[in-house]
């Protein structure tokens, strides 16, 4: 009996030390995706403000280059704006979000309450190896922004008056084109100065509902070169986006800042209106720039993202009796995605749209 229990008690221990040394021997690391954990059957239904998948969300999205932030919260969500919620993103991450690279992996999993929420999966590279910010993915489109993100556009009155300006054209052209000569006084100032932005003088821009300007808004033409310092220097064309023509105004170009914001809701209520659409027209589609009537003063900031909503009337002419103009409700029909703010005035690039943009269309808290 007494022998019978001392080797019950020989082989617990026996087993106890084998399970010791087992727990205490560390797990080896794969280098794999961390799991896709399913969705709690009872709690998949989303409750009342909860975020919501996009019909066709992958399961796992590897980054390409030429994504934006934008694009990737399209292919994850319903509402893309509600991207720092599902990164659990506080107000200092959302003005320097996660660099996300092409090549990363981003999964979603589910916490215990169902919620989606994102996970980056993000191979290291060798130190010699690193990769410089500039190659992380911008917020939205970079090319489209470019003439945008740099100094001036809002502008004050007077403040295009005294910039050095076109005077002649090459063989006295009535506009100029790439490659073509344009002779400036002004620049003499930057000898050293070699690309300049040129803009048309400023217009106002008025508020539609109290006719106020809010700003004067410098119209950017292209980019020219000083090839001969001097008074009149020697300038040649480099861009043209518009037509070019004696009269208009230089500044020394600046380095566009990328915009690296992730896009979110404003915490306040805006409800703005579209007061010109960049370019001259009185409508635009997806990826056009507008300018909306609310700024920094009225709570908006770079990366929020307002929904579009119509503002339209018809008019019905009638056999009998005068013409009558009929309001039409208001539609909700796309998003605008704010990329640059001044005091009073915004620019926002729109990234969706199932119609026309006009001008005087609302732009308010999605």
């Amino acid at each position: 009996m007494i022998r019978t229990t001392i080797r019950i008690i020989s082989a617990l221990l026996l087993t106890q030390a084998a399970m010791t040394a087992v727990a205490a021997e560390p797990a080896a690391v794969t280098p794999t995706s961390p799991p896709i954990l399913p969705p709690p059957a009872e709690t998949q239904p989303a409750k009342t403000g909860a975020v919501t998948l996009a019909p066709n969300a992958p399961r796992q999205y590897t980054v390409q280059r030429g994504d934006t932030l934008w694009g990737i919260a399209e292919k994850f969500l319903q509402q893309p704006w509600r991207w720092p919620e599902i990164w659990h993103m506080n107000n200092a991450q959302i003005k320097n979000p996660h660099r996300i690279y092409p090549g990363d992996i981003i999964n979603i999993q589910f916490d215990p309450q169902g919620n989606p929420q994102l996970n980056l999966v993000r191979k290291l590279e060798p130190r010699a190896h690193a990769r410089p910010l500039q190659e992380s993915i911008p917020s939205i489109p970079p090319n489209v922004l470019e003439p945008f993100t740099s100094e001036p556009l809002i502008v004050d009155a007077d403040s295009l008056d005294d910039a050095p300006h076109i005077v002649a054209t090459q063989e006295d052209r009535v506009f100029l084109g790439g490659g073509d000569r344009a002779y400036v006084v002004g620049a003499g100032r930057f000898p050293d100065q070699e690309l300049w932005q040129i803009y048309r003088p400023a217009k106002p821009v008025r508020d539609p509902q109290t006719d106020e300007i809010l700003g004067y808004e410098a119209y950017f033409l292209g980019t020219l070169r000083q090839i001969e310092p001097g008074d009149p220097a020697v300038f040649e064309v480099a861009t043209a986006k518009e037509e070019i023509n004696r009269g208009d105004r230089l500044l020394p170009a600046i380095q566009p800042r990328l915009i690296s914001y992730a896009p979110h809701a404003p915490g306040v209520d805006v409800n703005s209106r579209i007061v010109s659409i960049y370019g001259g027209v009185t409508e635009a589609g997806r990826l056009s720039v507008v300018i909306l009537n609310r700024g920094e003063a009225d709570g908006l900031e770079v990366g929020h993202v307002l929904a579009l909503w119509r503002n339209r009337a018809v008019t019905i002419h009638n056999q009998d009796s005068a013409p009558e103009t009929v309001t039409l409700p208001p539609e909700r029909y796309g998003l605008v995605f704010v990329f640059r703010v001044f005091d009073r005035l915004s620019y926002g690039l729109v990234v969706q749209s199932s119609g026309s943009v006009q001008m005087n269309d609302f732009a308010r808290t999605p």
